[in-house]
C-alpha cells in the first residue's frame, strides 16, 4: 500500500513535535515538507536527518506557507496537518479551504496522539492567547513549590530558530547558558527569568528526549512544569492544567485556536490583569468560563507594575519597548511598558514608525495595528541591530523597557531608560497556593 503524503503546516514548534510524536518512524506516511509562518526567516531550512529519523536520510525541507497550494499539487499531498498556535478561527478555516481546494485533507492532531507521558508529576501552565501572563504564573507556581522544598524543572515550549540539531535538547541553569546556546531575544525573555530565580529550564526540539533529561536532571526533579508558548496546548500529559485568560482581549478565549482547547481542559483558570482591565472585559471572560468549563477553579489575578526609576518617565516623551510576540501575532495594543508610562505620568508616547529601519520597518508593515510602541524583535543579529538603531533614532526623551529582560544587556541604548517589572498577584480566594497544596497532597509530594 502506498504511503500517504503529508505536509505539516507550522511555525518552528508544534510542527516539529507533531512530526516527532506521530510521523517519525511511521511507515504509513511520508512527510514531504514543512511550511513556516509567524516567525521571520525560519523557512528555507531543513529539518535535519539526525532528527527526522531513518525514513528521511535527506532531511525534510521547510518552505514558506505561501507556497502551500503549489506544494500540495507538486507532491500529490493527501494530508495537510495544521500545527501552530494563536490563530483566529476564520484564519484556520481559510487555510482549511486552501488545502481542500488544492485536493488535500485538512488535519488537526489532538492531545492523545501528541502528548508524552512523564514519570514525574506534571503541571502545565498554558493560555488563551499570547501575552496573557503565562510566564509570571509559571514563576509563581515554581515559587510556591520551591518553598515546599520541592525540586521543580521547567520545560519551555519550543523556539528553535537556529541550528535544529544543535538545539535538540537544551538545559539552562545559569545566565551564561543563554550565550552558550546562542539565544534570541525571544528565547532570553522566556529562559532568563527562570534561571535568575534558581530553577533549571529545558527547551529545544525533541520533546520526549527533553522530558527524559528533565526527569533525570542532575540537580534533581520532583515536579515537571510545562511553561507553554503562545496559546498552544501542552506537549506532555498533565496532572494539573492551569490556563491563563486575558480580559484585555475578552471573547478571544472562545475564538482563537487552540486557546479554547486550553480553556476547556483547564483544572484552574487565572483571569489575569484585572487591575487594568475593564469590568465588562472581566465579565465576558467569566461568562466564557461558565459556558465551556463551569467546573474549573477560577483564580482572580492582577499584574501590578513597578519600575526602576519613575523619574525617567514623569513628564517625559517616552518610547515604550514591549515584548515582540505579544504585539505581533498576540495582537495586543499595550503591554507592561505602556501601562507603566501611563501610571507614572509620561507626557507623551512617541510613535517609532517614522524612525524604524530594516526588519523592524517590515514588522510594522506586516502588523500595521501595533499600538504606539516598539516590539522588541530579536530573532537574528540583523533584527537586534535594527532594534538598537530604531531606539536610538527615535526622537524621545527616554525609553521605557517593558520586556521580560533588560535590553541594555544586549543592545546599546543612548538615551535615559528604565525597566518595568511585573509579577502575578492573586486576589482573594481561591488561589494558586490552595490548588498546589491539593496537587502536592494528591501526589504525596
Amino acid at each position: 500500500m502506498s504511503k500517504k503524503k503529508v505536509i505539516i503546516i507550522g511555525a518552528a514548534g508544534r510542527d516539529f513535535h507533531n512530526f516527532n510524536t506521530y510521523y517519525r518512524g511511521n511507515e504509513s506516511y511520508e512527510v514531504v515538507a514543512f511550511t513556516a509562518a509567524q516567525i521571520p526567516d525560519i523557512d528555507g531550512r531543513k529539518y535535519p536527518r539526525e532528527l527526522a529519523g531513518d525514513l528521511y536520510p535527506g532531511g525534510i525541507p521547510i518552505y514558506a506557507e505561501a507556497e502551500l497550494t503549489q506544494l500540495i499539487k507538486d507532491h500529490g499531498v493527501n494530508d495537510c496537518v495544521f500545527s501552530y498556535s494563536d490563530v483566529p478561527y476564520p484564519r484556520v478555516m481559510e487555510l482549511s479551504a486552501i488545502v481542500n481546494a488544492a485536493g488535500a485533507n485538512f488535519v488537526l492532531l489532538g492531545p492523545s496522539e501528541t502528548m508524552v507521558k512523564s514519570t514525574k508529576p506534571v503541571i502545565s501552565v498554558v493560555a488563551t492567547r499570547t501575552g496573557c501572563g503565562k510566564s509570571q504564573t509559571s514563576r509563581k507556581v515554581i515559587e510556591y513549590l520551591m518553598d515546599k522544598g520541592l525540586k521543580v524543572v521547567a520545560v519551555r515550549h519550543p523556539m528553535p530558530y537556529g541550528d535544529l540539531y544543535a538545539q535538540r535538547v537544551q538545559r539552562y541553569a545559569e545566565v551564561a547558558d543563554l550565550a552558550k546556546h546562542k539565544c534570541t531575544v525571544e528565547e532570553m525573555e522566556e529562559y532568563e527569568p527562570h534561571v535568575v530565580r534558581g530553577n533549571v529550564i529545558y527547551a529545544g526540539v525533541d520533546y520526549e528526549a527533553i522530558l527524559r533529561a528533565a526527569e533525570n536532571d542532575p540537580d534533581g526533579c520532583d515536579v515537571v512544569l510545562w511553561d507553554g508558548g503562545n496559546n498552544d496546548f501542552p506537549f506532555y500529559k498533565s496532572d494539573l492544567t492551569i490556563t491563563v485568560a486575558d480580559p484585555h482581549r475578552p471573547g478571544h478565549e472562545l475564538s482563537y485556536y487552540p486557546g479554547e482547547v486550553n480553556l476547556r481542559m483547564a483544572d484552574a483558570i487565572v483571569i489575569n490583569k484585572m487591575d487594568s482591565a475593564s469590568p465588562e472585559g472581566i465579565q465576558t471572560v467569566r461568562d466564557s468560563i461558565a459556558k465551556v468549563n463551569p467546573n474549573a477553579i477560577v483564580i482572580d489575578g492582577a499584574s501590578p507594575i513597578k519600575v526602576d526609576d519613575p523619574s525617567v518617565i514623569k513628564n517625559k516623551r517616552v518610547l515604550v519597548v514591549e515584548d515582540g510576540p505579544t504585539l505581533t501575532h498576540g495582537e495586543m495594543k499595550i503591554g507592561a511598558g505602556t501601562v507603566a508610562a501611563q501610571k507614572f505620568g509620561a507626557s507623551a508616547l512617541i510613535d517609532p514608525r517614522p524612525y524604524a529601519v530594516g526588519k523592524l520597518a517590515q514588522t510594522f508593515e506586516i502588523y500595521p495595528n501595533i499600538g504606539t510602541l516598539l516590539p522588541a524583535m530579536g530573532y537574528s543579529a540583523e533584527q537586534l541591530k535594527d532594534l538598537e538603531t530604531t531606539i536610538n533614532n527615535t526622537d524621545c526623551d527616554s525609553v521605557v523597557i517593558g520586556t521580560p529582560i533588560d535590553l541594555n544587556r544586549i543592545v546599546k541604548i543612548d538615551k535615559p531608560n528604565t525597566r518595568v517589572y511585573y509579577d502575578l498577584q492573586e486576589i482573594g480566594f481561591p488561589n494558586l497556593e490552595g490548588v498546589l497544596n491539593d496537587f502536592c497532597e494528591k501526589h504525596q509530594l
